[in-house]
């Protein structure tokens, strides 16, 4: 494992912006990392602002280490050279005549391939969309743009997001830089993969049901699935996910993913959803005692026991750091939820197929399957999908009335082989598509907010990730959580040998 510096600016845990302030030039230079392509966000708008280097050189350290790293790791899959130039002269032009537009202003970003980028490719992991070029940035990266964020390219991802590792028929398999034979999980894996290697610090995904917190977790990230509304949407492919999918960041830093979420998160009328938060700021809750109810598993479904005893020691940490943690079951019954994620996700599928005439045979058989399972269902059995995660809703939010948090692993297992779709077995037990995946999907379903952020990492270094679980519009609350614990027991030091 290589060092890194430890970064974090206090109980904040964002990077404090203002539009019209002036850059002070005057500031002594930091003392940060030897590669440029290994600096955090927050690290670079402070070399910037210090003319310590320029958009342009960081740029530039960031596509070497793309040319040199990803040929062995297939994270990005499209990339955009010459626009991301592009963009770094703008931005450089712009801190040169303290004029930074934002709080991102000459950072490179990587987006997933099933997020819309004007002009770039975007195949969604499938040969079906193998040509689309979308027109117009579907908004979040659109704000981005705005914020002065430099668009790298795409990153890879499973056919149309549905399955919990990255692999497809048009690019083949991501690899996981911690074990180059190990899986960086899904479907946002070439996303944590990208930043893990040091491909941009970060990366635009999506979380239908974990795919941006499992990935997380397997690669030793930060990775945030905001609320239901929290992030608006639009001008991006058809929602077969409805409303359980969301769009947020993968970071090295909780800094990183709160600089990104001031960015992304204001409401807007396009997205009504979104119209639950009034404010267009991202103000990260203060630090004092929080009621945590710590769940080591979901009933009876195993969990790999390096996976408990490194959750177990971050629960403990909790208590250390002053808040009530109590050991607990689930708030809710787990059974019924997986078979409702299931039922709408092969019924979009079946629904988005419709559309494509043509699709035989251009689809992997895993997925052809579940599009012929969704189109079988019948609308009593979708209704009864619906009705569970209303009822979920309903749970959560009387629990949340006695407890601030839910704390859990984040997955299931360790990263397994990379072209295996999911682990065969988790501490000695046979385990299904969908086991490794336990944690999380619930957080889809109620519309509560969820970030992942590492713990202590298996006896062979590979990082296992900690989930906490707040009500919906708490997600300001969860980023000052884990950055409390980040600043009491720092990651970012740690990075894959590559």
């Amino acid at each position: 494992m290589r060092a890194r510096r430890r970064t974090h600016c206090g109980d904040c845990a964002c990077l404090a912006w203002k539009s019209q302030e002036k850059i002070d030039v005057s500031m002594p230079p930091s003392n940060l990392k030897d590669e440029l392509w290994q600096r955090t966000a927050t690290e670079l708008i402070s070399g910037y602002a210090n003319r310590e280097f320029l958009p342009l050189k960081v740029l530039e350290s960031v596509l070497d280490r793309l040319d040199k790293i990803n040929p062995r790791i297939n994270a990005v899959v499209t990339l955009d050279r010459e626009g991301a130039r592009s963009a770094a002269e703008a931005s450089e032009k712009r801190w040169v005549a303290q004029a930074a537009v934002g709080p991102l202003e000459g950072v490179p970003v990587t987006v997933k391939d099933n997020i819309a980028v004007r002009g770039l490719r975007a195949t969604w992991g499938s040969k079906l969309y193998a040509d689309y070029i979308p027109k117009t940035d579907e908004l979040p990266i659109a704000r981005l743009r705005d914020a002065g964020a430099i668009i790298l390219g795409k990153t890879n991802c499973p056919e149309f997001t549905l399955q919990g590792y990255t692999d497809n028929l048009i690019f083949g398999p991501t690899r996981n830089p911690w074990n180059l034979e190990m899986t960086p999980g899904g479907s946002s894996g070439g996303a944590v993969a990208a930043v893990s290697a040091g491909i941009g610090p970060i990366a635009m995904a999506t979380d239908g049901g974990g795919s941006i917190r499992r990935p997380a977790s397997h690669a030793g990230l930060v990775g945030l699935k905001p609320s239901r509304g929290r992030v608006p949407r639009c001008d991006g492919f058809p929602a077969i996910l409805l409303h359980l999918e969301t769009l947020g960041p993968i970071t090295r830093t909780v800094a990183d993913l709160c600089a990104t979420m001031q960015v992304l998160s204001p409401p807007d009328p396009r997205d009504p959803a979104s119209s639950y938060f009034r404010t267009d700021s991202f103000q990260v809750e203060s630090i004092m005692p929080r009621r945590i109810l710590y769940v080591p598993r979901f009933g009876d479904s195993p969990v790999d026991p390096e996976v408990t005893a490194s959750v177990a020691g971050a629960a403990r940490r909790f208590a250390d750091l002053g808040h009530s943690v109590d050991e607990g079951k689930a708030p809710f019954a787990v059974e019924p939820l997986a078979e409702a994620w299931g039922i709408i996700g092969q019924v979009g599928l079946a629904w988005l197929l419709e559309s494509r005439p043509g699709w035989q045979g251009k689809i992997t058989p895993a997925l052809a399957e579940m599009a012929a399972t969704g189109k079988a269902r019948s609308g009593r059995e979708y209704f009864s999908a619906l009705n569970t995660f209303q009822e979920l809703e309903q749970r959560l939010s009387l629990f949340f009335n006695n407890y601030d948090a839910i704390l859990t692993p984040t997955a299931a297992a360790l990263p397994w082989p990379v072209t295996d779709p999911h682990p065969s077995r988790i501490d000695g037990q046979e385990a299904g598509p969908r086991t490794h995946a336990a944690f999380t999907g619930f957080v889809n379903i109620s519309g509560c907010p969820g970030i992942s952020f590492p713990c202590d990492p298996s006896a062979n270094g590979l990082p296992i990730g900690v989930q906490l679980v707040a009500a919906r519009g708490k997600d300001a609350l969860l980023c000052a959580l884990a950055a409390q614990f980040e600043s009491a027991h720092p990651w970012s030091q740690l990075a894959p040998i590559l």
